[in-house]
């Protein structure tokens, strides 16, 4: 745990009592401050009390006294509006921020120096941060990985040098960091995501933006340039005096790094330099892991690790659950679970690395349904579609597609399996990348994938992929 000393002996509202609210608890008190805990869920408001913090409807207390307020981000801060308790910290003059501000203001209190990675982007953040966290660990860092990846930045160690945080950043987590200054910060990519919580596209590139933007002044800002929001982000940090490392994996640019048939390179003033090479390692296979490997070695490079290590590293990736994982084979069948294939750009780059593919769909649909993976249709020899989004992706699929109304995952696993073995193909993929939230069947995509992973591996003759 990371004691938060920043508050000591003043009083803070904590709103949004779920992991990271209620570790931001611990770490408030264990600095010493006073934690007054509320949120619209009574049994999260139970949790707390039990744990033994003064719980409270913050509706009915006095903000007078309160220092800040430490917000959930899964609570709105502007967009479609904002959240009450922003609105009564707003009306008394009190600061809303979030855990990972709270990370930065002990960092730059204790161990301003330490070594601090942050990553964002609309697709990838996790793969790279898992990637980066691996990487670190492999050179020999004593590393702790969290934040949007899973655990709350302040239940890991806290900042001291030869200790690297590795830490993935929502958009709504970076919103409520307004001193966020990483050693290295990471965009990958920025693509149409999460709108109603921004209220625009510009705006939520915006609030990306702020990431890169804020690394410190001997600090590394590496961004992806294969979109025109992170080009001009490149470029106006680059104007602004800080270190900029341009990576694309579309075309080779004259100062950065790129990928080229597979191999990752450096320019530098007219001269190129081969880093490492991701042929064979499947954990990597595809376009977008291209994009996560070489971004991840931008950041290895920035940190002073060494080609060998890298090169060890990258090979010894185990990639990351409910991102292209293969969870078992039957004879020429590839069971591939990409449950965190949560968007249709999300999806495009699952069925950019297979042909012949089976793919399961659906979920809670998301704003633009599948209409932007018309030119993978190609690839897709059957769908078979769950969920509430079932009936406009097969709108959607119309006579392109052969696809079935499966409705429920068990159901479409089944099938998928016996159609894909019935096919005789060299390598048949069936493949869950639903391009959907999961939450009108499933609580979150880990127990979507987990739940496709237990159907799979119960087929008969199913063998683990090694």
């Amino acid at each position: 745990m990371i004691p938060v000393t920043s508050f000591a002996g003043r009083a803070v509202a904590v709103f949004g009592l779920g992991g990271s609210g209620l570790a931001s608890c611990h770490a408030l008190k264990a600095g010493g401050a006073e934690v007054i805990a509320g949120d619209d869920n009574a049994d999260n408001v139970a949790k707390a009390a039990q744990a033994g913090f003064i719980t409270a409807d913050l509706r009915q207390v006095s903000w007078a006294n309160f220092a800040a307020l430490v917000l959930t981000p899964g609570a709105p801060l502007t967009h479609p509006a904002p959240h009450w308790s922003v609105l009564m910290a707003r009306e008394a003059g009190v600061e809303v921020i979030g855990d990972v501000e709270l990370f930065c203001r002990e960092r730059r209190r204790h161990a301003p120096d330490a070594p601090f990675v942050a990553i964002t982007g609309t697709n990838g953040k996790s793969t790279t941060t898992a990637l980066i966290a691996h990487l670190t660990r492999f050179a020999g860092y004593d590393t702790q990985m969290g934040g949007n990846i899973g655990t709350a930045i302040l239940s890991l160690e806290p900042a001291r040098m030869g200790r690297v945080h590795v830490i993935e950043m929502s958009s709504y987590q970076i919103d409520l960091c307004p001193s966020l200054d990483p050693s290295v910060g990471i965009l990958l990519n920025i693509s149409e995501d999460h709108i109603d919580r921004h209220g625009t596209l510009a705006n939520y590139a915006a609030v990306k933006e702020r990431l890169v933007a804020g690394v410190q002044p001997r600090g590394t800002a590496i961004v992806g340039v294969d979109d025109g929001f992170c080009r001009d982000i490149a470029d106006r940090i680059e104007r602004a005096g800080k270190r900029v490392v341009r990576i694309s994996v579309r075309n080779p640019v004259a100062d950065g790094i790129y990928v080229e048939h597979e191999t990752i390179v450096r320019a530098s003033g007219g001269a190129r330099s081969e880093v490492a090479r991701l042929g064979g390692i499947g954990s990597l296979r595809g376009l977008h892991n291209a994009q996560n490997a070489a971004c991840a070695s931008a950041c290895a490079l920035a940190m002073g690790i060494g080609a060998e290590v890298l090169q060890n590293g990258l090979r010894s990736f185990p990639g990351l659950a409910h991102r292209m994982e293969q969870v078992g084979r039957r004879g020429s069948v590839l069971f591939v679970n990409d449950s965190k294939g949560t968007n249709a750009d999300a999806a495009a780059h699952a069925l950019s690395s297979f042909a012949d593919i089976f793919w399961i769909a659906g979920g809670k649909p998301k704003a633009g349904g599948i209409t932007s993976l018309t030119d993978y249709f190609p690839r897709i020899r059957k769908a078979y579609l769950i969920g509430e989004a079932a009936a406009e992706f097969a709108a959607t699929l119309g006579d392109r597609v052969p696809h079935e109304m499966s409705g429920a995952l068990d159901v479409a696993v089944a099938s998928a399996a016996r159609d894909a073995e019935a096919a005789g193909l060299a390598e048949a993929v069936v493949l869950l990348s639903p391009a959907c939230a999961s939450f009108d069947q499933y609580r979150n995509f880990e127990i979507r994938g987990a739940a496709f992973r237990d159907l799979v591996q119960a087929l008969p003759g199913v063998k683990p992929v090694v």
